[in-house]
């Protein structure tokens, strides 16, 4: 059905590309028979978009001149998330297509979008490095999290076109404050944006998070990029530097190179947690501010695991496994014994 649906869509394209297009031209450029062509016409029929049959030796089917499908009137957030969707399904493996498919319904989307929204659009996937947009159980919606597309689509236009911008940014301590920047680049990282650029203020290469950013000016100007600067390598590195809450250690049952594919890229480190050939462990780091999410990553392997630390973890694994029972129905009070001291096995 969404193949089908997919080919009515493409043969609306042809026709308003305009001309009388001949039955078979369009069976040829669609890869499929005759009657199915004059099907998918009569499907956009009934949605009312008014094709014209032509009879004779040269005869087809057109649309009636004039006529054109309105733009698609979405929202620079609706589009994004629309875009952030088709790329997350896509690395996540939860949406069944192939590389070429995303892409086709992207060029797509941004050729029915009004032009100043499939510009900014356009902007954010040439400034952006949307590698670390890794499967994290995110849907296009969070993988924008809270931040404000508005301003992450003047930052992106102002990194591709090489201009100062002026922001406002609260730290993580809540000090507000207004900066002046050279955004070199923008990057995604688990569902959080973040730009690196250089700081007046400081004449530091700095990392911001985007959903800290408000009220971001354009500056006159231009500037450009260090040819030593790698982007991605400053933020991860910046994060890398930054104190986090917890302190995250535990061991999954598998090699390092089983589990690298499960993990996006910088989020943790891998190291063996064993040398008995027969049973492979892999210890797992990671930092975090919070710990929800991290019971429920390390749940989600569908490998078994043992916390090290923090103690705060098993709780919230405790909790998430009552849940689960609560939902089979079955009794989660009953105890779990431990594999081994100082561990929680799950």
């Amino acid at each position: 059905m969404a193949r089908s649906t997919a080919r009515v869509l493409t043969l609306l394209e042809l026709l308003q590309a305009g001309g009388i297009q001949s039955v078979a031209t369009l069976a040829t450029r669609l890869g499929v028979d005759e009657r199915t062509v004059r099907r998918y016409v009569a499907q956009l029929v009934e949605m009312e978009v008014p094709v014209e049959s032509i009879r004779g030796r040269h005869g087809g089917y057109r649309v009636a001149p004039g006529y054109r499908m309105p733009p698609l009137m979405l929202t620079d957030e609706e589009a994004l998330t629309l875009l952030l969707g088709l790329i997350v399904g896509r690395r996540s493996g939860g949406v069944p297509i192939d590389d070429e498919t995303v892409e086709g319904a992207v060029g797509k989307l941004r050729r029915v979008l009004p032009r100043r929204t499939a510009a900014r659009l356009d902007a954010l996937l040439s400034s952006a490095d949307l590698a670390f947009l890794s499967p994290s159980g995110r849907s296009g919606a969070e993988a924008i999290g809270d931040t404000d597309p508005e301003v992450l689509m003047v930052l992106a236009e102002a990194a591709r076109d090489r201009h100062p911008v002026a922001i406002g940014y609260t730290r993580k301590d809540g000090l507000a404050s207004r900066r002046t920047i050279l955004p070199y680049g923008i990057v995604a990282r688990s569902g959080r944006w973040y730009v690196t650029g250089h700081e007046s203020r400081t004449g530091e290469v700095r990392t911001f998070r985007v959903d800290r950013v408000s009220d971001p000016v354009v500056l006159p100007g231009s500037f450009n990029v260090p040819a030593d600067v790698d982007v991605s390598a400053a933020v991860l590195a910046s994060l890398a530097a930054t104190p986090w809450r917890y302190q995250v250690s535990v061991r999954v049952a598998g090699t390092p190179e089983d589990l690298h594919s499960q993990f996006p890229a910088g989020l943790v480190t891998l190291e063996p947690a064993s040398s008995d050939d027969t049973e492979r462990w892999t210890r797992v780091r990671l930092r975090a501010e919070r710990l929800d999410w991290v019971a429920n990553y390390f749940a989600g392997l569908g490998r078994d695991f043992a916390i090290e630390e923090p103690g705060e973890l098993r709780e919230h694994v405790r909790a998430l496994a009552e849940r689960l029972l609560a939902a089979c129905g079955d009794d989660a009070s009953k105890p779990v014994p431990p594999s081994s001291p100082g561990s929680t096995p799950v």
